[in-house]
C-alpha cells in the first residue's frame, strides 16, 4: 500500500464470491480493500488476500464486512455439521479478531432465512421472534446470537465498536448463480407459465441496492442492530417471470391454470418424486415479504435508488451477455 494513501480500509471476508467481487468493484476506487479467503490468487482492487490462519498477518483495518459461509443449497442434506462448523466458526473466529482490533465497524450478512424460513402472510421485520428451519437457517440464527451475546462492543483501546448483522431478501445481479438463471433458462425456452392464477408476493434484493446501503452505513453513524435489507417493492412469481421475458425480448405466455388442479399435479408429483411437486410449487409461489422500514429510517431516506423491477432486468441483461 502507497504510505501516503490515507483512504479508509476494508477488509472483506469470501471476497472472492458474488457479493464479494461486487463489492470490490464498487468500493475498489475509494477504499483500500483487503481480503479473507480460502483462495489468495491476485485480484483486480485487492490489496492483498490472506487465508483464515493469517488473519494476524493483517494490516489495522477501519472497517470489517463478513461475507464468507455456505449458502443456501436445498439439494444437499448431507451438509447440516459442514453448515455450522463453516457459518458459526468463521463468523465466531472473525468477530473476535475484530474485537481485538481498531476496527471501528462490523458487517456480517445473516440471511433473512435466520429471521424464518416460511413467513406466510407474515411481513418479515426485525421485530419477529426469529424460527429458522433447517441447517442454513439454524447456522445463521447461531452466528448472530454468537455476535449478540459479546454487545456492546469495544475495540482494543476502550471505544464502543458499531456491529450491524444485515438478514437480505434473495439478492441477485451480475455475476449471479442463484435460482433465477433456472427461471431464466425457462422462459428462454419459450414454454407457456401455469402458474398464472397464484398471486403470491416475494422480496428481492438488489445489489445495487445493497452496494448503495452499504455505503451509506459506511459513511454515516447509525445504531447497531439487526437490519433486514430487501427492495421497496414486492412481485409475485408471475411479475418475475414477466419481468425475465421482457429481458430476453419475449413475450411471456402466462396461463392461469386453476390453482386446485396445479396443487393436485405438485401432490402427485411429490408421490412419484418427479421435479414437479408440492415443494417446488411451494417455493415458486409462497409469500415471502421483507419489511426494509427500519433500515430506510435509520438511513432518513424516503426509498432505495433501484426499484425491483429495474434491479431484476439488469441481472437477466447480464444472463445474456
Amino acid at each position: 500500500m502507497n504510505l501516503t494513501d490515507t483512504r479508509e480500509t476494508l477488509l472483506i471476508t469470501g471476497i472472492n464470491g458474488f457479493i464479494g467481487t461486487n463489492l470490490v468493484e464498487y468500493f475498489s476506487s475509494r477504499y483500500t480493500i483487503y481480503g479473507v479467503d480460502i483462495h489468495q490468487h491476485p485480484k483486480k482492487g485487492v490489496e492483498r488476500t490472506v487465508s483464515w490462519d493469517q488473519l494476524d498477518l493483517l494490516p489495522p483495518v477501519d472497517a470489517v464486512i463478513h461475507l464468507a459461509g455456505i449458502a443456501h443449497d436445498t439439494s444437499n442434506k448431507e451438509k447440516g455439521d459442514l453448515y455450522f462448523k463453516v457459518n458459526v466458526g468463521l463468523t465466531g473466529k472473525i468477530y473476535d479478531w475484530f474485537r481485538a482490533s481498531g476496527a471501528s465497524r462490523f458487517f456480517f450478512f445473516s440471511s433473512i432465512k435466520a429471521a424464518a424460513e416460511k413467513p406466510g402472510e407474515m411481513t418479515l421485520d426485525e421485530s419477529v421472534e426469529p424460527s429458522p428451519a433447517g441447517p442454513y437457517g439454524e447456522s445463521k440464527r447461531k452466528a448472530e446470537e454468537y455476535i449478540l451475546s459479546q454487545q456492546p462492543a469495544t475495540n482494543r483501546i476502550g471505544l464502543t465498536q458499531n456491529v450491524y448483522i444485515l438478514r437480505p431478501a434473495m439478492i441477485h445481479g451480475p455475476g449471479n448463480k442463484g435460482n433465477l438463471t433456472s427461471l431464466y433458462r425457462y422462459v428462454k425456452s419459450g414454454m407457456p407459465w401455469p402458474l398464472g392464477a397464484f398471486t403470491n408476493q416475494r422480496s428481492f434484493c438488489s445489489i445495487d441496492n445493497l452496494l448503495f446501503v452499504l455505503e451509506k452505513m459506511l459513511s454515516e453513524t447509525i445504531p447497531s442492530g439487526i437490519y433486514h435489507l430487501a427492495d421497496d417493492e414486492c412481485l409475485s412469481t408471475t411479475q418475475l417471470v414477466s419481468s425475465i421475458a421482457g429481458g430476453v425480448g419475449r413475450e411471456l405466455k402466462s396461463l392461469a391454470v386453476p390453482v386446485a388442479l396445479v396443487k393436485l399435479l405438485a401432490a402427485g408429483g411429490s408421490l412419484l418424486h418427479l421435479p414437479f411437486n408440492k415443494e417446488r410449487l411451494r417455493k415458486l409461489t409462497e409469500n415471502f415479504i421483507v419489511s426494509n422500514a427500519k433500515l430506510k429510517s435509520a438511513l432518513a431516506i424516503p426509498t432505495l435508488p433501484v426499484t425491483a423491477k429495474e434491479g431484476i432486468l439488469k441481472t437477466i441483461r447480464s444472463f445474456n451477455r
